[in-house]
């Protein structure tokens, strides 16, 4: 038995086309895919730790987890085409922070079809288990 299989693993830089939407049309009149990729569950711990706060409940600090930051967080770090966080596009949907993006640039059903697309690629099992966890 080797470690070569850990040594050289695939790499996780890996990008996938997703159709999310019939709307956003290229030169051509077809609808443009976007591009996501996988993140490593260090970026995940950091999404997971910026989406965090501390409240303070029955006199007691406690921390939690904002599921509709992470969410949001996770869209932005997870989508590398359109990039949500490109200075042009922030200012077409009239927002200064990239988070906001993409709620108003997609519908709810778009919306919920990118986040299933980031969570089936990154390999979230269970997406409705993580986000019940993300509310907790």
């Amino acid at each position: 038995m080797t470690l070569d299989a850990f040594l050289h693993p695939v790499e996780m830089e890996q990008v996938k086309e997703v159709m999310i939407s019939k709307r956003f049309l290229n030169s051509e009149g077809n609808p443009e895919p976007f591009k996501i990729r996988v993140i490593s569950e260090e970026t995940n711990e950091t999404l997971s730790k910026r989406a965090t706060h501390t409240e303070k409940i029955n006199g007691r600090k406690i921390e939690v987890m904002d599921g509709i930051d992470y969410t949001r967080r996770l869209i932005v770090a997870c989508t590398v085409y359109p990039d949500f966080s490109a200075s042009d596009i922030c200012q077409r949907y009239g927002v200064l922070d990239p988070l906001m993006v993409p709620s108003r640039m997609l519908s709810g059903g778009e919306y919920k079809r990118l986040v299933q697309e980031i969570m089936k690629f990154n390999e979230f099992d269970n997406p409705e288990e993580l986000e019940l966890e993300a509310k907790n």
